[in-house]
């Protein structure tokens, strides 16, 4: 069994998102590879239909799961809570109530927060008792929404305990845990979530120990002369936000200055840009040409409570993030006798060889459908690549013991910080942390994306 390679960069526990736009990468990779197929008679037989590669239902039965916890064989009424703001802009959150309205016995609404209402203790739109609500926002989002509005019906549904994800779960996203996972607490949890951590320091000036496990006197004078190798990251960022890529930058004091003043950044090492990056074939409408284009990808594992239920696989520069303008792209599983590399190789020149014009065909029939599937996010149409992102069923099998381990050793750094062992690590405000604590996680049903910047033997070489 070939292992895969590669770390995972950080966790989402508050409100991780993609699983719909996986759905709909799935359909626009199919479409493609059978052009692909039928035009060039190429033998590789790649499976885009395994349930794996579509969150979505998975996703559903984990409200549904988590519905029947509360209310049994009651009709369940289950709302999407996202800032007003976005309500016509994320298509898959749209989607997502629509396929859940679709579902024998079910009905779901998407609303904004402040249309909650509460009476006698239970939770209300638009006169329906509400059952299980999904927030579409962390909570930093919560307390600045709170100071405009009236949240107290949202405050009583997460002490009720029918908000999925409970907000328990997202202080341990705190990317500043990635420190103790690989220090003091790493004889505490899983092998593979271990080996899958990337060195991790929260970033300050002072001693500390660098990768190799020596004692450095300043952490940022070391980071200084490894400017080009390092990134830092917004301990509690999301979407690509705040995040700093050295080699990038070429203002390092200034950068290094604002960030600890900041107080709230960690630093890792830069994962070789080669070792998670691959080449798909592209469309140069402009020079009117097709060739091999080299992208960053991102592997996104969702995990619940019964294990992985699927991916979100995203590519684009550094970072990859759908809200920094990277794409979203289709998985398949290889059932031929080859090597991933081999079938991308021959997937690739097949592709090119078709030429200019049958290619674009390709693409101009893909992008229009995927503007009419509504596959856009709050930058506009999101992206995707005409070759899959291939993996095996051994990798599935890897995947799979991952995510469990991943899932129990969540509960356990959730069990630490409740007993004030993570304080210095998850730096969230007073208001923040009250938040968390009306709700401990404590393995309930619930949902984690870890983000993989991942080779599963398709990297092109360093």
């Amino acid at each position: 069994m070939e292992r895969f390679l590669g770390y995972h960069s950080e966790w989402n526990l508050g409100s991780p998102g993609g699983w719909d736009y996986q759905r709909m990468a799935q359909k626009l990779g199919r479409l493609s590879w059978e052009r692909i197929k039928k035009l060039s008679g190429i033998e590789i037989e790649l499976d885009f239909e395994d349930p794996i590669l579509n969150p979505v239902p998975a996703f559903a039965e984990l409200l549904l799961r988590a519905h029947k916890r509360s209310f049994g064989n009651e009709e369940p009424f289950i709302a999407l809570v996202a800032e007003e703001e976005t309500l016509e802009r994320v298509g898959e959150n749209i989607h997502f109530i629509e396929y859940l309205n679709s579902l024998p016995g079910t009905s779901a609404a998407l609303t904004p927060p402040h249309r909650l209402k509460e009476r006698a203790r239970d939770i209300f739109l638009d006169g329906r008792k509400v059952t299980v609500i999904f927030l579409d926002f962390n909570n930093d989002v919560l307390v600045k929404l709170r100071k405009k509005y009236d949240l107290k019906p949202l405050v009583c549904a997460i002490k009720k305990g029918i908000v999925v994800n409970p907000r328990g779960m997202e202080p341990i996203g705190a990317k500043a845990l990635f420190e103790v996972i690989t220090g003091e607490y790493r004889d505490k949890l899983s092998e593979t979530t271990v080996d899958r951590t990337p060195w991790t320091r929260r970033f300050h000036r002072g001693p500390t120990t660098e990768p190799s496990g020596n004692q450095i006197p300043d952490l940022v004078e070391w980071v200084k002369e490894r400017w080009d190798e390092v990134v830092l990251k917004p301990v509690h960022g999301y979407s690509g936000k705040g995040i700093v890529i050295g080699y990038q930058r070429k203002d390092r004091d200034k950068v290094i200055h604002d960030a600890l003043e900041a107080r709230g950044y960690i630093v890792q090492p830069l994962i070789p840009l080669y070792l998670w990056a691959e080449e798909f074939p592209w469309v140069d409408k402009e020079e009117k040409k097709v060739f091999i284009k080299r992208w960053q990808t991102d592997f996104r594992s969702f995990i619940t409570d019964v294990g992985l239920i699927g991916f979100v696989t995203r590519f684009g520069g550094v970072p990859t993030n759908v809200g920094s303008g990277g794409g979203v792209q289709p998985t398949a599983i290889l059932k031929s006798e080859i090597s991933v590399k081999e079938a991308i190789r021959q997937i690739n020149d097949v592709t090119v060889g078709l030429g200019y014009e049958a290619v674009k065909k390709i693409q101009d029939e893909v992008d229009k459908i995927s503007i009419e599937m509504g596959n856009v996010y709050l930058l506009g149409p999101i992206m995707t690549t005409l070759r899959p992102r291939i993996i095996t069923l051994d990798h599935l099998t890897q995947l799979e013991r991952y995510s469990q381990a991943l899932w129990l050793d969540a509960i356990k750094l959730e069990q630490l910080w409740r007993a004030g062992k993570l304080t210095d690590f998850v730096e969230v405000s007073e208001a923040e942390a009250q938040i968390a604590s009306l709700a401990p996680w404590e393995g309930s049903p619930g949902l984690i994306a870890a983000d993989g910047l991942f080779s599963f033997g398709g990297h092109p070489e360093p």
